[in-house]
């Protein structure tokens, strides 16, 4: 069983509605999936986490039931509950899907955003920018999945909202290390940049192309990082 790192509590939660409080820890739960402090295939020990979390084992288990539910782990009966581990082929059809949807918000965005929903977008890339050049990772990724929420606001589309945050939040891990390589996060940085300008220019064939290409390009990068740490663990090269 893997252990907890100490290293990997969040704030714990605040005295809250024990109707709330569950979700709040999924909440928590979900940010150290998606940063990786609780890695893939690692077995969620009850007690570490109520210490950790500072909560009790019933708004603990219902937050378990909140992630299995989003498809992030998964519950055995008298074996708890495990974060789960995507095959290959899981993650090539998640982004294949994913990198559809973000293509079909851009498109529309690029005709339904107003002046302000695109100006809010321009001003969250410079945060990023500026998070890119501290080599913040944290702080460049929650902007990274503020612009990619904005443009599927921006798309005023309530289904494609719906779809794209189901599947989204499967894959919240493997985008996020993506960055981990310096040459390909340069590369995302400058595709976001290239986005906003298409953005601007209200230019939808190449805002999805860009879009589409940007998916792409981190499904490659999750699937290098998947074989490089199977690699790894069986001391191949």
């Amino acid at each position: 069983m893997s252990a907890i790192p100490a290293s990997a509590a969040a704030t714990r939660p605040a005295t809250t509605d024990s109707r709330t409080l569950p979700s709040t820890v999924a909440a928590q739960l979900r940010q150290m999936i998606t940063e990786g402090k609780l890695a893939p295939g690692t077995r969620l020990n009850e007690r570490e986490l109520c210490d950790l979390l500072g909560v009790s084992r019933t708004p603990l288990r219902e937050a378990f039931r909140l992630l299995a539910a989003q498809g992030l782990v998964h519950i055995q009966p008298n074996r708890g509950a495990q974060v789960i581990a995507m095959s290959e082929q899981d993650i090539r059809e998640s982004f294949e899907v994913i990198g559809a949807l973000e293509a079909l918000a851009g498109k529309a965005a690029c005709e339904r955003a107003t002046d302000a929903e695109i100006a809010e977008i321009r001003a969250l890339t410079f945060e990023m920018m500026a998070s890119h050049a501290r080599q913040d990772l944290p702080a460049y990724y929650k902007a990274n999945s503020g612009i990619h929420n904005l443009l599927k606001q921006a798309s005023h589309n309530a289904l494609l909202g719906q779809l794209y945050d189901t599947l989204n939040l499967r894959i919240q891990n493997l985008r996020f290390h993506s960055n981990e390589n310096r040459e390909k996060w340069d590369q995302a940085m400058r595709e976001h940049i290239d986005m906003v300008e298409a953005l601007t220019a209200r230019d939808g064939v190449r805002l999805a192309a860009i879009m589409h290409a940007h998916l792409q390009r981190k499904c490659t990068a999750a699937i290098a990082a998947m074989h490089a740490q199977a690699a790894l663990a069986t001391g191949t090269n």
